[in-house]
């Protein structure tokens, strides 16, 4: 999947990405726990050093993690159509992608702590950037309570909740259809500066802009949008 979304990213005829999951019940499933109880999280034998075994743990999260990254990490915007059972990475997923919508009979976990675990590949650094309360975020990710698309759709969680997962995709192709129309330049601009003010302050934010302005103002784009708005045309922009 890394390796998927960073050619995406430098890919000068992509301009925006739908991301969902195939097959009718679920977008994601959870964790294979058979698999996991006899892979990495199998406990070492008493010969094993803890700081070695920690170690190697500590380079797998890391690993895991910047694959989750690199939705994020991707210059272009990433727009989630998520459907029927939504267990852990589809959190981790869709937190990390730019929008997200769903279909009427998504249900949504955060399930880590019913395993045993503490969710740690982008759910708990993600989640409370995204939902305005930061109360329900504890509260969900506390309990791996299940949550449905309305209750999505109310905190905040998801743009959209749409009748079927057909018509949850549909909403997102047109979303990414008219984010491709825009000026590549700006669309990029605009997830780069979102994300990097997101995670600093006002100011840092501001300074940051101003720097990114400086050489994305001299675009053409800019002339023709502007020009295209007076003389009543649809604009064309070339490839970024």
């Amino acid at each position: 999947m890394r390796q998927l979304f960073t050619q995406l990213s430098t890919d000068s005829n992509i301009r925006s990405i739908v991301l969902s999951g195939s097959g009718d019940r679920a977008f994601t499933t959870g964790l294979d726990v058979q698999a996991a109880s006899n892979g990495i999280l199998a406990e070492s034998d008493e010969t094993t050093d803890p700081a070695r075994k920690a170690a190697q743990l500590r380079r797998h999260i890391s690993e895991f993690q910047d694959c989750i990254t690199s939705v994020e990490r991707c210059e272009k915007p990433v727009i989630v159509a998520m459907h029927g059972f939504c267990l852990g990475l589809a959190v981790d997923l869709s937190t990390a992608a730019d929008v997200r919508v769903c279909s009427a009979d998504a249900r949504f976990s955060v399930k880590e702590v019913d395993i045993g675990l503490a969710a740690d590949i982008g759910t708990l650094s993600r989640l409370p950037k995204v939902v305005g309360s930061f109360g329900w975020v504890k509260e969900v990710c506390f309990s791996a309570r299940t949550w449905g698309a309305e209750e999505a759709k109310s905190v905040g969680f998801v743009n959209a909740v749409l009748p079927s997962k057909g018509d949850a995709v549909n909403a997102a192709l047109q979303l990414a259809g008219l984010i491709a129309r825009k000026s590549p330049v700006a669309v990029q601009g605009t997830k780069e500066l979102l994300n990097y003010s997101r995670d600093r302050g006002v100011l840092d934010g501001l300074r940051y802009t101003s720097i990114w302005n400086s050489a994305a103002l001299q675009t053409t784009d800019l002339a023709s949008a502007l020009l295209s708005g007076l003389q009543k045309r649809t604009p064309t922009f070339e490839k970024l």
